[in-house]
């Protein structure tokens, strides 16, 4: 299973705001999305950076709620991990889990083509343990009858 198939189940749209939004913008738009993480992006395809639920926090915790004024490029995450369509589901499962990441773009010829969050991978997973199962248990009856 890799990247390529999560994408052609849940779809490739991704929520992008521009480096120009300030981070109280960007905090409105995962609420409103029911999102945890945005990619910065004045294109929708150029990942400048990204920006989680957990930046924000941060960024608050330290700065107060005067921070949510300010830009998301000084919040935001710059040098973004992504993965690609042909990236195995166990492959970004250990990524994301040593590097304690939630939520990676997805990025091909220099462009994004989707965003993965590790809901994604787990669900993916749990599908594909769920579709071994019952062919196992298919086989195993099959056997005995």
């Amino acid at each position: 299973m890799n990247v390529k198939h999560i994408l052609e189940r849940k779809g490739s749209a991704v929520t992008t705001i521009p480096t120009n939004a300030t981070i109280g913008e960007a905090a409105r738009t995962l609420a409103e999305a029911r999102i945890g993480a945005i990619v910065v992006s004045d294109d929708g395809s150029t990942i400048n950076g990204i920006l989680s639920e957990r930046d924000i926090v941060r960024v608050i915790g330290t700065d107060g709620p005067g921070a949510l004024t300010r830009p998301v490029t000084e919040a935001m995450t710059a040098n973004v991990i992504t993965c690609k369509p042909d990236d195995r589901i166990n492959v970004l499962m250990s990524m994301m889990t040593q590097r304690r990441i939630r939520h990676l773009p997805v990025a091909e010829n220099g462009k994004m083509t989707g965003l993965i969050s590790i809901g994604d991978v787990v669900k993916e997973r749990m599908d594909e343990i769920e579709s071994d199962a019952a062919a196992m248990r298919d086989y195993i009856t099959g056997m005995t009858a």
